[in-house]
């Protein structure tokens, strides 16, 4: 049948202790957006990686407008104009926008120079075409997350690619350039181009896709019309049970003030204006307040501060009535301070320690867990198992699994269980669902409304709008590094909240 674009057929792939692909067909039509469901881990992004030619199937095979093909690396894939837009963006950060459009494929003159001017030409075409507004000469390091897509998406269509790979493409998106992206891929169908769309965020299935095809632990579950089925359905069949789908919680109780700061600025050496600017704000034991805010405008640089990862120019930081603002991270700890970083990879795990090691990073230096001087790994290994199997962290090894070839959500529910189950009464969660799928984001929720619950202080800090409206009992709005508005979920919608996050609405309090 050559109605299809792409057929996948069959495709098995095993790595070290995991079949991440066992035996999985994907047919995407021409000129459909077909989407691609399942947890983490599912094998979403290794089948996507076949079909990009990063790796090799162990069995099946792959064919293109009915016609059998090899795909042997991505120039192959170019070749047979397949385009990827990965989740972690392949960009060269000190080059300008079109060297990165034409990287690879650059038009030479005389001696070997480098010819722009058509290139400038066609990029300048396709953007006003798919009303994708680049500045070719912007410098990749200055421009924001969403531009940096939307040049990922010029690559691929610069190179005249017809089926486009989408993996996790709003993960770090804010709710306008979601909108936009949605629109973008809209445009692209129309066109005729066929695009696969990996994600597990069921609303953007339901704005944009056709079809949508179903994975779980690797396997093939069912290709569905997604105007057929509802989120509740689609959620089900992602899992393999029923998942609830709004967060379940109490009024919160607030008592203590447990994190109080006082006139926090941050002013780097080489920054033109201060990232942290004048910032106070408590949190008390039993609520959760939540940092809202667009990405880059100081959340990040307000958590650094209050974590120990950077040193305030001016200002107080206390936990408990204690002065912490000079003291080391481990003392933080110690203090009581538990931490679920932005990064996972640069401040969250050891990459290349086991999953057991990593659970304990917290735990190593205490009593318990070390006599003399030697580590009692027996110890460390049973509470790893504990928080394994509670948390359901999938890997190949179980503990003994190098956390490097763990996919992402998984690392993450790791640095969830290591935070969430040390003692102390401060959990800051930066981002901590980025990533993850329904199951594991509605078990992360529970978690944290558990911590409140408790007893604990819980500072959220999520660019994710539906998820700050779920968790939060107070909202901080920080815009240009300064906070902007104290608003309670209860009595304000996504769309007030937007206007805060973009600096258009300010409240009485902080007005200036």
């Amino acid at each position: 049948m050559d109605d299809y674009a792409i057929e996948m057929l069959n495709i098995t792939k095993e790595f070290p202790g995991i079949k991440a692909n066992d035996n999985i067909t994907l047919q995407v039509k021409k000129g459909e957006i077909h989407a691609l469901l399942g947890e983490n881990g599912a094998g979403k992004s290794t089948l996507m990686s076949i079909l990009f030619g990063l790796y090799q199937p162990d069995e099946g095979e792959i064919r293109i407008n009915g016609k059998a093909v090899k795909i042997n690396d991505p120039n192959d894939a170019n070749k047979y104009r397949i385009g990827m837009v990965h989740q972690h963006f392949k960009l060269v950060h000190n080059f300008t926008v079109l060297e990165n459009i034409i990287l690879g494929i650059e038009e030479t003159g005389f001696g070997g120079k480098l010819v722009k001017g058509n290139a400038r030409k066609k990029v300048m075409e396709l953007s006003e075409k798919y009303k994708l507004n680049v500045d070719p000469d912007a410098l990749i390091e200055n421009i924001t997350v969403g531009m940096q897509q939307r040049v990922e998406i010029l690559k691929m269509l610069f190179r005249d690619n017809d089926i486009l790979i989408f993996d996790e493409p709003t993960a770090v998106l804010t709710p306008q350039e979601i909108d936009e992206l949605m629109l973008i891929m809209k445009n692209l169908k129309a066109e005729g181009k066929s695009i696969i769309f990996i994600t597990h965020k069921l609303n953007e299935i339901k704005a944009v896709a056709d079809r949508c095809t179903i994975l779980r632990k690797g396997k093939y579950v069912d290709t569905v019309n997604v105007a057929d089925v509802s989120k509740e359905q689609l959620s089900e069949k992602m899992v393999g049970h029923k998942v609830q789908l709004v967060v379940d919680k109490t009024p919160a109780k607030p008592k203590d003030v447990i994190l109080k700061v006082e006139h926090l600025t941050y002013h780097p050496k080489g920054a033109n204006k201060a990232l942290v600017n004048d910032v106070s704000f408590e949190a008390r034991a039993g609520e959760i307040v939540c940092i809202a805010g667009i990405d880059g405008n100081g959340q990040t640089e307000l958590v650094y501060n209050l974590s120990g990862l950077a040193q305030p120019t001016s200002g107080k930081i206390y936990l408990n009535d204690i002065d912490i603002t000079h003291k080391s991270i481990r003392e933080r700890i110690d203090d009581g301070m538990k931490h679920i970083p932005e990064d996972r990879h640069k401040h969250g795990l050891v990459l290349d320690y086991n999953l057991s090691m990593n659970i304990n990073l917290k735990n190593y230096y205490k009593p318990e867990y070390h006599k003399k001087g030697f580590l009692n790994f027996e110890k460390m290994d049973q509470y790893a198992d504990k928080l394994i199997e509670e948390y359901d962290v999938r890997s190949g090894e179980g503990r003994k699994s190098i956390v490097r070839g763990m996919s992402g959500g998984n690392q993450q529910k790791a640095i969830v269980a290591r935070e969430v189950e040390a003692n102390g009464d401060l959990l800051i969660a930066v981002q901590p669902t980025r990533g993850l799928d329904v199951g594991a984001i509605s078990f992360i929720h529970k978690q944290i409304v558990k911590q409140r619950d408790e007893g604990k202080a819980v500072l959220l800090v999520s660019l994710e709008l539906d998820e700050v409206m779920a968790l939060s009992d107070r909202i901080l709005v920080i815009y240009e590094g300064e906070i902007v508005g104290d608003l309670d979920p209860k009595t304000t919608d996504i769309k007030e909240l937007g206007l805060y996050m973009a600096g258009s609405k300010r409240g009485a309090q902080y007005a200036k």
